[in-house]
């Protein structure tokens, strides 16, 4: 008979067996704080930012009636400002408790020194004590290291090489648990630049339709004035060339100043300008 070939992944495999699941608690389910956070925004929005002792006669006296003015933007803002905080508490519990009870440089002490005395049962009892995510993978470590070094067939590069893939697994196992969440976090936040800007952008057109609603200009309608509307009155325009020709002609005996001419000119136009009541005269007369 052909005698068994060593297989060394199974000392591995069994060690995977006993560590089923992380040492790392935290909020398995993001959807229901999101949905709770969203409750939580909708009963602010209507029962505290839309009460009315904030506002008088329909308008905001306080931030709190400002913020209600924000319209529907304001509970989704809400909501994601809300479950980001919560996320964010509950990934630094987690992380906290990966770590586990005492002090890793202790624990990490302690393992040493069972070590270098050959006693790996102590090893693993300080394993159970500390608890956390280290202690996790130091413990599948010790399993799979007290398995090698009763095993006589595998030679000592495939010991250290089952050593290294018992270390992967386990921290592989702890690293889901440890990144639950963040992207959930990164998304929101990013979600939440965007819809603030949206916001932004919503109250800005409710500027202006407020703006044209009361009598002012449109914007709309001064960004898409032609050359041809800025045009002078033909009426304007001969009694402004009249009264340059008259300023502007040789004087007889007395003498008058460049500065003089300029500035009777000037208030000649103006004075002429005056006489119509197109609305391009007013901005001449500011200009």
């Amino acid at each position: 008979m052909e005698a068994q070939k060593p297989n060394p992944n199974q000392p591995a495999k069994a060690n995977a067996k006993t560590n089923s699941g992380s040492n790392v608690s935290g909020i398995k389910n993001a959807f229901l704080v999101i949905l709770a956070c969203f409750v939580v925004a909708v009963l602010l929005f209507i029962f505290w930012f839309g009460h009315e002792s904030h506002f008088e006669e329909g308008h905001p006296i306080d931030l709190w009636g400002t913020i209600y003015k924000g319209g529907f933007i304001v509970p989704i803002l809400q909501t994601l400002f809300l479950t980001v905080i919560v996320l964010s508490v509950e990934r630094w519990i987690a992380i906290s408790s990966a770590k586990g009870k005492g002090s890793i440089e202790k624990f990490v002490a302690g393992v040493k020194k069972c070590l270098a005395a050959n006693n790996i049962q102590g090893a693993k009892d300080l394993c159970k004590n500390q608890r956390g995510s280290v202690a996790a993978v130091v413990a599948a470590a010790l399993v799979s290291y007290e398995e090698m070094d009763k095993n006589t067939i595998l030679t000592k590069e495939q010991k250290i090489a089952n050593l290294q893939k018992t270390v992967e697994e386990a921290t592989a196992l702890e690293m889901p648990a440890l990144q639950q969440n963040l992207p959930i976090v990164a998304t929101l936040t990013t979600l939440g630049t965007l819809v603030g800007l949206l916001g932004t952008v919503m109250g800005m057109i409710k500027s202006f339709q407020a703006l044209a609603a009361s009598g002012a200009p449109d914007s709309t309608e001064l960004s898409t004035v032609s050359p041809r509307h800025l045009s002078i009155p033909h009426s304007v325009s001969q009694q402004v060339l009249s009264q340059l020709s008259l300023t502007t002609s040789t004087p007889t005996r007395s003498t008058i100043s460049p500065t003089q001419s300029t500035r009777s000119a000037s208030l000649s136009c103006r004075h002429s300008l005056q006489l119509t009541n197109s609305p391009i005269t007013d901005i001449l007369i500011k200009v």
